[in-house]
């Protein structure tokens, strides 16, 4: 255990010195977020941004024709893509489709477990996102949004990103995934909120990123953690049977499922693959 614990000692001792390196957000992503805040912006200044960009480009095409948004007339610029979307929700979609860019490394190694790690995150997000998707639908009132439970869902598990990057200083941690994966579950929340903090995220976001994996913290209102936790049942994140069982039955109980085989239906798994699909 000595090597888990070399590395999770030194993660340790630069949280508290404030010397980890943490990611930083695509330049796109900021100007998009800055221009967002602008109150005087508008719909073609905001287009112009983006249209720099060719992959955030390609992305927002994806989103405004997507099934999450349930339009038939199909979008082809990005001014058309913007405006369908809308100005409130550019901000966050725009800092979703940009994270992707985070989650490289010029080392082999380090590459393979990000993209592992990237490739984990849309599929938690893609259920997720279908699910509040199918809530949204019969609950209209709600104050909960979709931009921003997408960009929650896309940053639950950015601290796995400094933990790999000091990671990559000692190599003999790959050679035991165990080792590694000790120090990720321990620490990757509590770092993960400190990146959401460092990017100039709402608290709303950081206590998301902090308390997702925390199942003591559980809300008695219909929240965002309840659509992240569902798509980590799915996808088997937790592993306790009888954690996911209780958990799926507070989602019936709280109108967020009919009941607790509903992410097995067709209907939902063909939405999950729409929702899928924009990350590809």
């Amino acid at each position: 255990m000595g090597t888990e614990n070399a590395l999770y000692t030194i993660l340790v001792e630069k949280i508290k010195q404030e010397a980890l390196v943490l990611p930083t957000l695509p330049e796109i992503a900021l100007k998009v977020r800055e221009a967002a805040d602008d109150p005087d912006i508008n719909l073609n200044s905001m287009s112009d941004i983006i249209g720099h960009d060719a992959a955030l480009s390609m992305g927002m095409l994806k989103v405004a024709n997507s099934a999450i948004l349930g339009r038939s007339v199909k979008v082809e610029t990005v001014n058309q893509a913007v405006t369908r979307i809308g100005l409130r929700q550019i901000k966050s979609i725009a800092t979703a489709m940009a994270l992707e860019q985070v989650f490289v490394s010029e080392n082999e190694i380090v590459t393979m477990y990000l993209k592992k790690s990237w490739s984990k995150t849309v599929d938690v997000s893609s259920v997720a996102i279908a699910l509040m998707t199918f809530y949204l639908q019969e609950n209209k009132r709600t104050s909960l949004t979709l931009d921003t439970l997408t960009l929650a869902a896309l940053v639950h598990n950015i601290g796995i990103l400094p933990i790999l990057t000091e990671a990559e200083n000692h190599p003999d941690v790959f050679a035991n995934p165990t080792f590694l994966q000790q120090a990720i579950v321990k620490l990757s929340s509590d770092i993960g909120a400190e990146v959401t903090q460092a990017w100039g995220f709402s608290e709303e976001f950081t206590e998301l990123v902090k308390n997702w994996s925390n199942l003591t913290v559980l809300p008695n209102e219909v929240h965002y953690l309840d659509f992240i936790r569902a798509g980590a049942i799915f996808h088997n994140v937790f592993k306790n049977e009888s954690t996911k069982e209780v958990l799926l039955k507070s989602y019936v109980n709280k109108g967020i499922i009919p009941d607790v085989t509903f992410m097995d239906s067709p209907e939902f798994l063909e939405l999950v693959t729409n929702v899928k699909a924009m990350f590809s």
